[in-house]
């Protein structure tokens, strides 16, 4: 590398540290002064005194998002391996399909959700043309159509990264496992699945992060009934009197995502020293 090379890196890399001062770290900074500032404006901690209020949003943020990312792994892997499977071509195709609802709009897929699941939506109604017009299956307003629509919003970012490790897998490893007398669910669990661990830790902490902060699901498919963190950080911070409760709740919903994070990276560290299981 030359030395002019070397000076224009500065240079070049100007506006991104110039886009994360100003919306990144300052909004950061924001948050945490708001966190600390008690009603006469001076330094306190009545506002994280006040997030006992909040402790069932908590919980059940942290239940549903975990349920959610559950579902997501389930479906997700053998999803994702499948594709693996096909052609170059219909790889292609599918990874498509997959992206495809991420194209469109969030709140139109929300909306699109609800016209489903509701009780005159097109899922009870194909049921009554079945079943006949007594029978119906509520759906809507309920934890299960909040952590359905949790999996549909969120089931794209759980797939794509563990097709990304799958499809990078020597298919000669596959090939020696079965020279070595292993069947293919054999192969599947002792070879594809430990080469795939990094590709699952990305998966699973894509659809944790934002399930856990989510808030117009739960006040759609929910109905408002089930309050979640991110809801009531919303309703914080739309009244100046409770800004700073919604800025020490925003606080400690950062902390719990950055935990969940360096926890995630250091088991996909570990995982990683690993090798294929013999």
């Amino acid at each position: 590398m030359t030395g002019r090379t070397r000076d224009a890196r500065p240079i070049a890399a100007a506006p991104h540290m110039v886009w994360a001062v100003l919306f990144i770290i300052a909004p950061l900074i924001f948050v945490a002064v708001y966190s600390f500032r008690g009603a006469d404006g001076g330094f306190s901690f009545e506002n994280f005194a006040a997030l006992g209020d909040y402790t069932d949003a908590f919980v059940r943020s942290a239940s549903y998002s975990l349920i959610a990312t559950v579902i997501c792994l389930v479906i997700g892997y053998p999803l994702a391996y499948a594709i693996s499977l096909c052609s170059p071509r219909a790889q292609r195709v599918l990874i498509m399909m997959v992206m495809l609802p991420m194209w469109i709009n969030f709140l139109i897929r929300t909306y699109a959700i609800m016209k489903l699941l509701e009780d005159t939506g097109f899922i009870n109604g194909t049921l009554q043309k079945i079943f006949g017009e007594d029978f119906e299956l509520h759906m809507i307003n309920t934890p299960g159509a909040v952590i359905f629509g949790m999996v549909y919003d969120y089931l794209p970012y759980m797939v794509l990264p563990i097709y990304t490790v799958l499809s990078k897998i020597d298919p000669k490893l596959g090939e020696a496992a079965a020279d070595l007398g292993c069947s293919k669910v054999q192969t599947l669990f002792r070879v594809t699945l430990p080469l795939s661990v990094s590709g699952v830790v990305s998966g699973i902490t894509m659809v944790f992060v934002p399930s856990i902060s989510t808030f117009y699901i739960s006040q759609k498919l929910g109905g408002g009934q089930y309050l979640l963190i991110g809801d009531a950080i919303e309703t914080a911070f739309a009244s100046t009197s409770t800004y700073s409760v919604g800025a020490a709740m925003s606080l400690v919903l950062m902390v719990i995502v950055l935990i969940s994070t360096f926890v995630m990276n250091r088991f996909d560290k570990d995982s990683s020293k690993g090798g294929v299981v013999v």
